[in-house]
Formats: C-alpha cells, sequence, structure tokens
C-alpha cells in the first residue's frame, strides 16, 4: 500500500478550489431554479407532461367534449379560490356552446384546443391531425377572440404522427402528470385523494367535466391552496425556449 503526503500548500490550494466550485454550483442551481432556465428544460417538438417554471404552481386542465352541465358549477368553485385554469375544449363542443365558452374566457380562463372531434388521432395521418387542431382553432378564435397554441389530443394519444400534427403547426402537445381519472366517475373523496398524493411543483393536474369533480372542487382547490401552491393557467408553468422531456409514443386511456 501506498501513502501520499502533501504539503499544507497543496491542501490549502485544493480546499480553496473546492469551496469555490461548491459556491459556483450553488448559485448556478438557485439562478436557474429561479428563472426556470436550464432546470427542467422542456423540448417543445415532444409531449409536454408537466411545466418548467421551476414555481410552487399547478395547471388545472380541463378537457371538455361534454358534461357543459357542471361547468358552471366549477367555474364557482373556481372563482371562490382564485384558480385559474386550462380548458382544453373540442371544436365540436364549442360550436354547440359558444355561451358557455364566453363564460369560460371572460371568467379568466386559458381556452385551449381538443381537436375538432373527439377523434383518435393515433389512427390519423400528421396533415390530417393538424387540420383538425387547425378547425377547432378557428371556431376558438372566432367565439373567444383568441387564438388557441396549446393541444390536449383525445384519449391522450401521442404517436409521432400525433406530435408532428402539432409540432407542424407551432401548437405544444400537452399531457399531465396528475390524473384525477373523473371520466371513470369515482367518488369525490378518491378524486382529492389522487391529486393531493401525488401534486408537485409544475403539475398539469387533468380532469373533465363530471359531477364526482363538480363535488371534489371546494376540498381539493382548498387542500391545493392550504399547500401554498398557485393555480395557474397552462403558459404560466411553460417556459418557453427550452428542452429536455422524454419522448414517447403512447395512449392514455379515455381522456
Amino acid at each position: 500500500m501506498r501513502i501520499y503526503f502533501f504539503s499544507r500548500k497543496t491542501l490549502l490550494t485544493a480546499a480553496a478550489v473546492t469551496l469555490l466550485a461548491a459556491g459556483f454550483l450553488t448559485f448556478a442551481l438557485i439562478y436557474y431554479n429561479h428563472t426556470g432556465i436550464a432546470s427542467n428544460a422542456i423540448d417543445f417538438k415532444k409531449p409536454i407532461f408537466q411545466g418548467n417554471s421551476g414555481e410552487k404552481a399547478v395547471a388545472l386542465t380541463v378537457n371538455v367534449d361534454w358534461g357543459e352541465e357542471f361547468i358552471p358549477a366549477m367555474l364557482k368553485s373556481f372563482a371562490a379560490t382564485d384558480a385559474r385554469v386550462t380548458f382544453f375544449v373540442t371544436g365540436k363542443w364549442a360550436e354547440k356552446n359558444p355561451e358557455t365558452l364566453k363564460q369560460m374566457h371572460k371568467a379568466g380562463h386559458s381556452i385551449q384546443n381538443h381537436g375538432y372531434k373527439h377523434c383518435h388521432f393515433n389512427n390519423l395521418t400528421a396533415e390530417a391531425g393538424s387540420g383538425e387542431i387547425k378547425k377547432a382553432e378557428a371556431i376558438i378564435k372566432e367565439i373567444t377572440g383568441q387564438k388557441s397554441r396549446f393541444f390536449a389530443s383525445p384519449y391522450g394519444e401521442y404517436s409521432p404522427n400525433v406530435v408532428k400534427a402539432a409540432s407542424d403547426i407551432n401548437y405544444r402537445l400537452i399531457m399531465w402528470s396528475v390524473d384525477t381519472i373523473d371520466w371513470q366517475r369515482p367518488d369525490p373523496q378518491t378524486i382529492v385523494n389522487r391529486v393531493m398524493k401525488k401534486i408537485h411543483n409544475d403539475a398539469i393536474i387533468l380532469m373533465h367535466p363530471t359531477e364526482p369533480t363538480v363535488k371534489a372542487l371546494p376540498d381539493l382547490l382548498k387542500q391545493i391552496k392550504e399547500e401554498n401552491y398557485k393555480m395557474v393557467t397552462i403558459d404560466k408553468i411553460i417556459i418557453e425556449k427550452e428542452k429536455n422531456l422524454d419522448e414517447g409514443s403512447n395512449s392514455r386511456e379515455s381522456h
């Protein structure tokens, strides 16, 4: 076994270098976490499962192709807790419910794109998928006056064709990191538990307009607020000009 001896000067120099490196690393981590740059980079040509703002904030998203009878009650709960959410609506639903869509938009919520019809985008060519998105975009803009730029695919599908359909027309393909699975109509407490068990910074929380969701919202929103999370629209937790999320070619149940 060899034993090495170092001079006092060498040891002091090594210690100084180590301290400087640690200080730089600490500064970088604080800076990047504060600005949202580089710490959670996003590749916008891939599905987005969570935000990258680095803030203690979550985006509640509501996919809408049915359930308009529950939306007034949902809007009331969101208003009571000053929550801002993102509604992904199909163009076909928007055509049938323009006044409800206007109420959602007027309340300060973000209106985004769920395609024209609630169809399987995995079965469409990228060009046809882009056409479905653009058709819904035109309807949403006509009713709200604003252009959508985020797309949540029906059934949570994100095959290469779906990704291309969105990216070719400069849309961000939004998935989720926390799923209420409320379309199965579980009891309200189950919905609350599912969210609070998995909630995290920059979470995208998926829900739908269902009766159990309406009943769960008052307690759910209260608990989210008590945990000091801000409830913001999808654009507030996604920082542009970033890269880094795992690619996938998959589909998720009936969303």
